[in-house]
């Protein structure tokens, strides 16, 4: 019988609260990143015109402001599309599936880069802090960084219900960026605010689930030592 790769001799346990969140917010960034693939390949096989487009072309346009601006150095949207919705999915593979292993948050954070700089958005760039922070504690024990999350203790159970708020934040605030829909708001500009705002809420509920997941991990840690 094989050894778990978490309980190897020798091997950094997986905190597994901190990679829980990172896999979640993976697997939101991937949909998002498909989402923008899939509205690129629609333009077909056209010149993307710069490293700067919309994904939404004019075409395909729900709302005046949901063009849905990113990033691609593939100067054609249609093999730009298709590349950015086959890294989304092995973003989405390899964070619902593979984070634990040794290599793990590595590949997860050059699939992000990767989504970055093919198509996949621009507004996910706030985030890669988060991620890089996420990603670089998968394995590392905590409990040398009380500090760090002294703040999370009082949330440290409260972890799954702020990465799930947080999720449903910025899933929210990706269907307002591409259909503009807000109930019982109409005006352009009001919407576009209800949108920065739904993602600065999801943005701030990360970190408190960032913070009371660390919590939460290192208070598993120091009861297993």
């Amino acid at each position: 019988m094989s050894i778990p790769e978490s309980a190897a001799p020798g091997t950094p346990r997986i905190n597994r609260a901190t990679k829980t969140i990172a896999a979640a917010m993976g697997v939101v960034f991937g949909l998002s990143g498909f989402g923008h693939g899939f509205f690129e390949m629609l333009q077909g096989h056209t010149p993307t015109g710069g490293l700067m487009i919309n994904a939404i072309g004019d075409a395909h346009l729900f709302w005046a402001q949901g063009h849905e601006p990113a990033f691609t150095l593939i100067p054609n949207f249609l093999i730009a599309g298709i590349t950015t919705m086959l890294v989304s999915i092995a973003a989405i593979v390899w964070s619902a599936g593979f984070l634990h292993r040794k290599r793990g948050p590595l590949v997860f954070m050059l699939l992000f880069l990767l989504l970055l700089f093919v198509g996949g958005g621009v507004a996910q760039v706030i985030f890669f802090p988060v991620f890089w922070v996420l990603a670089a504690r998968i394995r590392t024990p905590l409990s040398r960084k009380r500090r760090m999350v002294s703040f999370g203790r009082g949330l440290d159970r409260l972890w799954r219900p702020l990465i799930i708020a947080s999720a449903i934040c910025i899933l929210y605030t990706l269907q307002i960026a591409v259909f503009g829909y807000v109930p019982g708001v109409t005006d352009p500009d009001a919407v576009s605010v209800v949108m920065v705002s739904m993602l600065g809420a999801g943005y701030l509920l990360l970190i408190l689930a960032c913070a009371a997941g660390f919590a939460h991990d290192i208070g598993k840690e120091t009861h297993n030592e």
